[in-house]
Parts: C-alpha cells; sequence; structure tokens
C-alpha cells in the first residue's frame, strides 16, 4: 500500500511527515558539503590533518584491545597503522549532537588480508574546547571483522610503538 499523501518512507520502514523545515535542511544539506574535517581527512588518507586534530591527551579506546590507549603519539600511531590495512574503506553516516562536541561517524572497510570480510563500525568522537579530539573510541562488527582487525593489528604492533616514539619526538619538536 503506498505512503499517505504528506508522509514517505524512510529506509527502515518508520514513516516520516514532510514539512518544509525537513525540505529545506535536505536541500541545505545538499547543496553544502557538511563532511566533518575529521571524516575528510581520514577519506583523503591524510595522517598530518588527522594528527593535527588529535589533543595531546586524547584518550583512544580500541575495539580490540582491553586498555585504552593514552596520548597523541599512539593515537596517531595506531590510526596510521589502520590506514595501512583498511581497504575500501569509507563513512556511511554522520551523526552529531547539537552542541557540536560528540560525533558518531559510521565506517565501512574491507581488511587487508582477510578476504569477504565486510566490517561495519562506527568512531565516537568527542572534542574539547579547542576543538581537539580528546576522547576517540572505536567499534566494529561481526565478530569475525573483530578477529581480522586484532590479527592485523597485532601483526604490525611493533611497528606501531616505534611510529609512536618517533611522533613523541617529533610532537615535543613541534611544541617547543
Amino acid at each position: 500500500m503506498p505512503a499517505p499523501v504528506g508522509v514517505f518512507e524512510g529506509r527502515r520502514g518508520t514513516l516520516y511527515r514532510e514539512s518544509g523545515l525537513l525540505n529545506k535542511l535536505t536541500t541545505a544539506r545538499c547543496l553544502v558539503s557538511s563532511k566533518h574535517p575529521f571524516r575528510e581527512a581520514v577519506e583523503e588518507r591524510d595522517e598530518a590533518a588527522i594528527q593535527a586534530m588529535l589533543a595531546d591527551n586524547v584518550v583512544f579506546t580500541s575495539p580490540v584491545a582491553f586498555k585504552p590507549y593514552v596520548g597523541k603519539p599512539i593515537t596517531a600511531a595506531i590510526l596510521r597503522g589502520v590506514l595501512r590495512i583498511f581497504e575500501d574503506f569509507h563513512y556511511v553516516r554522520e551523526i552529531a549532537d547539537s552542541n557540536g562536541l560528540d560525533h558518531a561517524l559510521v565506517f565501512e572497510t574491507k581488511i587487508s588480508g582477510a578476504p569477504g570480510v565486510q566490517i561495519t563500525g562506527c568512531d565516537f568522537l568527542h572534542f574539547n574546547d579547542d576543538g581537539l579530539i580528546d576522547d576517540f573510541t572505536v567499534m566494529v562488527r561481526p565478530l569475525s571483522g573483530a578477529t581480522a582487525l586484532s590479527e592485523a593489528m597485532g601483526a604490525q604492533f611493533d611497528r606501531i610503538q616505534r611510529e609512536a616514539i618517533e611522533l613523541a619526538s617529533t610532537f615535543a619538536t613541534a611544541q617547543g
């Protein structure tokens, strides 16, 4: 049965009422790019831009590690490692709170060396008063994807630790 006039059916079958405001917002969103700068940096694989958005005291919570990682150097090195293993990475949705401090970026990707494994995940970002990411949590599904991610990241963790030490030195030099 078709939807009644003035109502349209959403992706999950939920009915939404059409309104002038909704139409204006939709049109404005199509006319103006509303991609978050972090999303743009990741999609462009711009490591320098990603690093510039991290607070010195950022806390990174991995979907495959028990303990969070604290600090810009280790977080930047982990994200660098992720860029090496993700294939066909793309964000599919952005969700932001009204004050602009919290963002959820839903993504899809494949893992290098894990044929047939497709991951859906979400980057949960909190921004401090300076506009820098101070809390970064990642969740992924399904379990087979989390397992493949854990194995791929584990295989390069020695390199990630070396890069974190190098980045700590680079960041210290840049500040001093």
